[in-house]
């Protein structure tokens, strides 16, 4: 190994969320190469001592994750509700440990529900399918995006994917504010989680203006998450789906998919969009 080398090597393992694999090249199984991978692995919502939700996510930003699943689940309404978070290691996963605050933890008790997450779905361990689309509140209208600030956005989305770029195992949310300037972006393997995670950095920061980009394709849960924590304004790089654009459309919400250089598809509420 030169110089190069293992300075890249250094570089790389200082990323959260990478492991080191030995594998096989179709055209070249005799010859096993080193390669990276996503790491995967059950993360432990305990709320007050009690555990309510597994989700399978990259094992960073954990904290930003409890903070944004807590807003997106409508569990808290700012993150002054939550007094104290500690991640640790356990098992085969990780636990993060939320004490939230007594009046958020009797809401949290009285429409408990057993999740168990999984990469990819979104409504795993729902009781009941009235749970599926709980009512949100209409969203105003208070903000706009000049769709020309979208193309610059879309060219840096792989910077923020560290683990992405290595391993094209990831997803990526961004929030962008009103001149299309990144101010935040998370990665992880699910598309939910890093919804969540980059909502939760923007309730830390109390970022309101501007709007939500994500790597993924428009379900009706990304919509319904970013609608709980006030985002007016969702551009999906894929596809909206019925259910996507029927929340988006009845919570006022500006959902726009397709968003590729020079391309953007608006399902709902073009009025925002300049």
């Amino acid at each position: 190994m030169n110089k190069t080398d293992r300075n890249h090597e250094k570089i790389v393992t200082n990323i959260t969320g990478l492991r080191s694999v030995e594998l096989w090249q179709r055209g070249s199984v005799e010859i096993a190469q080193t390669d990276w991978i996503a790491e995967e692995v059950p993360v432990a919502l305990v709320y007050n001592g009690i555990s309510h939700v597994v989700m399978m996510a990259s094992p960073k930003d954990l904290e930003l994750f409890a903070i944004g699943f807590s807003l997106s689940e409508g569990i808290i309404e700012t993150p002054a509700d939550i007094f104290g978070i500690d991640v640790a290691p356990v098992c085969n996963g990780m636990e993060v440990q939320i004490e939230l605050s007594s009046r958020r933890f009797m809401g949290l008790k009285e429409r408990r529900r057993s999740l168990a997450g999984r990469t990819g779905c979104g409504i795993c361990g729902v009781e009941q399918l009235n749970d599926v689309g709980r009512p949100i509140p209409p969203l105003p209208f208070t903000q706009t995006f000049d769709l020309n600030f979208l193309d610059a956005a879309l060219g840096q989305m792989r910077q923020y994917q560290p683990v992405g770029e290595l391993s094209g195992c990831t997803h990526v949310a961004l929030w962008l504010n009103e001149q299309g300037e990144i101010m935040a972006g998370k990665e992880d393997i699910g598309r939910h989680v890093a919804l969540d995670k980059m909502l939760g950095a923007r309730a830390r920061q109390n970022w309101h203006r501007g709007a939500a980009l994500v790597s993924s394709r428009a379900s009706y849960e990304m919509v319904q998450k970013s609608a709980q924590c006030g985002v007016e304004i969702l551009f999906a790089v894929s596809a909206a789906t019925t259910l996507a654009v029927e929340v988006a459309r009845r919570c006022n919400l500006t959902l726009v998919g397709f968003s590729r250089p020079g391309r953007a598809t608006v399902y709902t509420h073009p009025g925002r969009l300049v």
